[in-house]
């Protein structure tokens, strides 16, 4: 079957990181259907994205995560099932899971990811709950023997580069800079278009078959006070480093509201323990994009930090 010729259903894809694999979908030239329900037709929010995506070609299929017959119905459509559900909807995703046993003809499912590797992670409460849904949905479809691929993208770009991960903030700061721990573990920012793109390039490959795809580009991974560096260097300014020793980051962990408290939780989890990168991927269970495809031209932290000077 060539590339082009798979057929690839998309649950959620008018939601933040769904819009970019839809596009990079219809980009390749793959037959695109989008799962959406009638009313979000009259959604000022999702209409015009789900506009734009029919003018580009995209396939409108009404149905619901909990209308079972329509689920199976779109699914029996397609080759591939891409799910890009929020986190609220994450363990409705066992619906889906039963809906592609019943049509039985999905050759890849990619469940919501899209972060950090759930089974390789020493993030706490309130982050660590919601990455266990991540992780019960992934022993779900193993027990099921569906063949599916998991896309740990690490951090969108736009979410976290545009701030450095400041609170509160809307531009990167010019003048003092907070950092978790002590900046030396490496971490990875990835532009969303881009993990549109490397996801759509694994759907039919069979290196990626019941694997992890890990979104680390070199360029991509440096350590916080390597980010900083970088920053400085573009604004010719030194800001002044703030460090907080992981005890205090705990401490505000427990202290914040949701959704502060999850967003420290997964900073704690990544500027300090070094989850994106304190484990080498092993091909027993992973793979990684910028080396599977190394003819895709990807947006480094350097070229994405311009735009913000």
């Amino acid at each position: 079957m060539a590339a082009a010729d798979t057929k690839i259903l998309s649950i959620g894809g008018t939601g933040f990181i769904g819009k970019f694999i839809v596009e990079a979908s219809l980009k390749a030239g793959h037959p695109t259907y989008l799962l959406i329900r009638e009313s979000s037709l009259s959604d000022p929010a999702r209409s015009p994205i789900i506009q734009k995506f029919k003018t580009m070609g995209a396939n409108i299929v009404f149905g619901d995560l909990y209308d079972h017959k329509s689920l199976v119905d779109a699914i029996k459509k397609v080759d591939v099932v891409i799910s890009t559900v929020g986190h609220v909807l994450l363990a409705e995703q066992y619906r889906i899971i039963a809906a592609i046993k019943e049509a039985g003809n999905v050759k890849r499912f990619f469940p919501s990811e899209f972060g950090n590797d759930v089974d390789r992670t020493h993030a706490v409460d309130p982050a660590k709950s919601t990455y266990q849904v991540k992780v019960n949905v992934r022993r779900a479809i193993e027990a099921e023997g569906i063949p599916h691929t998991i896309v740990s993208c690490n951090f969108f770009a736009s979410y976290f580069l545009s701030t450095l991960s400041q609170p509160g903030v809307t531009t990167p700061p010019r003048d003092k800079v907070v950092i978790l721990g002590d900046g030396n573990p490496k971490c990875v920012f990835n532009k969303e278009d881009d993990i549109g793109t490397y996801t759509i390039r694994a759907v039919s490959d069979p290196r990626t078959l019941n694997k992890i795809l890990y979104i680390r580009p070199p360029a991509n991974t440096l350590s916080f006070n390597d980010l900083v560096s970088l920053w400085e260097k573009k604004i010719g300014k030194t800001l002044e480093r703030v460090y907080v020793p992981e005890d205090q980051v705990l401490k505000q962990i427990k202290e914040s509201p949701v959704p502060n408290s999850v967003m420290l939780a997964i900073s704690h989890a990544v500027y300090v323990k070094g989850d994106q990168t304190n484990f080498e991927i092993e091909q027993s269970f992973g793979v990684e994009a910028s080396s599977l495809y190394p003819d895709v031209k990807y947006t480094t932290v350097d070229e994405l930090l311009d735009q913000f000077v």
